[in-house]
């Protein structure tokens, strides 16, 4: 998800997307610990979007 997508989102809906991002996160780490992932880069993709999120968040406080 691009910055400029996540800077019009309120706060509320900026939290929302960075709880489910975590969960899949969560998932995925999970997943592949037991099995091999058919796109493993998805990890680092959520891992920088969830880090945007977050400065987005603090950008707004």
């Amino acid at each position: 998800m691009k910055t400029s997508e996540l800077r019009q989102l309120n706060g509320e809906e900026l939290r929302k997307k960075e709880k489910e991002m975590r969960e899949e996160l969560f998932k995925l780490r999970f997943q592949h610990g037991i099995r091999k992932l058919e796109n493993p880069a998805r990890l680092r993709q959520l891992r920088k979007n969830i880090a945007r999120v977050q400065t987005v968040l603090t950008e707004q406080a």
